[in-house]
């Protein structure tokens, strides 16, 4: 191997984007990916940045969402993932949805047509202890790393799990009951403002529904396995067994929605559809990742209005989601403490979420390449969103109690001046984000 060579264990979103810019400054990259050789219980498919989960990157607004925010930075960074995104957009009103084959098909083509990324495909299962490395190898770590991982870090690895959201052919959705709009009408063309299908439900159906969820067979945990969730992926069943209401306060609340086939008539509780592919033939069940064992999930899901007939292209599952206690492993530049030439990225650092992982890919895949080329940055400006979650998982976070987190205006410092409280959101956010635009754009400045 030669001592200038990057080396990217795991081609999920982190691993792209880290092999993209790196890349695109000028290193040799070799991707070290174990599928298809090896497989995982969520992948589907060889291509990289496969996404299992969802199809949802969330807010694409940049003025008033962290999520949104992030986004922003990525794109005025030349990120891959999002400009695969932009590329395979599908509607969902306010937010970032894509087709996730052509996605991810389209990163697979775009990495392997630079002339200074190669691929190899096999697993990697000790750590290595020259050369320039980043491990991006996400929730689905291998059993043998991960054991290398928690040999070398001396720290006992926490875990979650993962809940992952049935899909459902669009041909077997009865639309004489479903009716297409996005909550509030979001989105600015007709398309956007009808980019979900809704299934209403009147109080007794919800009753019904919420006592065969509570009764349904769910997957069990082996010995020794924990049931800890990350709480923006909490399957549906854990949601209602906290009150009977909790759902309908959820992903099935009814506001921001008038039934287009008995305008008159307020739902008690909507069912949300999410386009999942371009040709609009696959949908999701929006917020309904799901434990239930294969069986029960049929029988519950065809209890929704609408669905008495759907089939399924895909039914949902659970999978473990491994982390570090990044706060006392990491540095500030993602490398490992006790091996400065490892460095980490994406999920498997403790950040949550498709767009956090690919952040943390981008900013791992600079900073090593700065590293290699010998350049000399400013510390990522800890006011930008790429900033608030490094500083979060590298040191700001609680270390006893860390937790996987999405970004949020929670993880920012204050704006002098600007009220607290829900009345001055709008004007706080807005600055929040004025000042991140400004700081990111010149830390990328010292790029050139």
């Amino acid at each position: 191997m030669t001592d200038k060579t990057l080396h990217i264990v795991g081609g999920g979103l982190a691993g792209s984007e880290a092999a993209w810019q790196a890349a695109h400054m000028g290193v040799d990259v070799v991707i070290h990916e174990m599928r298809p050789k090896v497989e995982t219980f969520a992948h589907q498919t060889g291509d990289f940045a496969e996404m299992v989960c969802s199809n949802s990157f969330r807010s694409d607004d940049d003025e008033q969402n962290a999520v949104g925010l992030l986004h922003w930075e990525m794109r005025a960074a030349n990120g891959l993932i999002m400009s695969m995104a932009d590329t395979h957009r599908l509607p969902a009103g306010g937010a970032l949805a894509v087709d996730r084959d052509a996605f991810s098909a389209g990163v697979t083509e775009k990495l392997r047509a630079l002339p200074n990324v190669s691929v190899d495909y096999g697993e990697v299962t000790d750590l290595p202890t020259d050369g320039h490395w980043i491990f991006a190898t996400g929730p689905l770590t291998s059993p043998a790393l991960g054991e290398a991982i928690a040999h070398e870090t001396g720290a006992e690895r926490l875990a979650f799990f993962d809940a992952i959201a049935p899909i459902v052919y669009a041909d077997s959705i009865n639309m004489d009951v479903v009716w297409a709009q996005s909550r509030y009408d979001k989105g600015d063309t007709e398309e956007e403002r009808k980019a979900y299908l809704n299934c209403p439900m009147t109080k007794d159906q919800y009753e019904g529904f919420i006592d065969a969820l509570l009764a349904a067979d769910k997957t069990e945990f082996h010995e020794g396995e924990t049931a800890t969730y990350f709480d923006g992926c909490l399957p549906i069943e854990v949601m209602a067994e906290r009150g009977r209401e909790t759902l309908r306060f959820g992903p099935m609340k009814p506001v921001g929605l008038t039934n287009a086939h008995d305008p008159d008539n307020k739902p008690y509780a909507v069912v949300q559809l999410r386009r999942d592919n371009a040709l609009g033939t696959l949908f999701n069940i929006v917020g309904f990742q799901t434990k239930m064992k294969y069986g029960a999930q049929t029988d519950v899901f065809k209890m929704i209005p609408g669905l008495e007939d759907a089939s399924f292209a895909r039914l949902g599952g659970i999978h473990r989601n491994t982390f570090m206690n990044s706060p006392t492993l990491l540095d500030n530049q993602m490398r490992l403490k006790s091996r400065p030439n490892l460095r980490f990225a994406g999920q498997v650092t403790g950040v949550e979420g498709y767009v956090e992982s690919a952040a943390m890919g981008l900013l791992a895949g600079r900073l090593a390449a700065a590293e290699i080329l010998g350049i000399s940055l400013p510390e990522v400006p800890q006011d930008t969103a790429m900033g608030a979650l490094i500083h979060h998982i590298t040191g700001g976070a609680e270390a006893k109690t860390f937790q996987p987190m999405n970004v949020n205006f929670g993880l920012f410092r204050p704006v002098d001046g600007l009220k607290g409280g829900r009345r001055g959101r709008k004007d706080r956010y807005k600055a929040y984000t004025d000042r991140a635009k400004a700081d990111w754009q010149g830390w990328l400045a010292s790029f050139t």
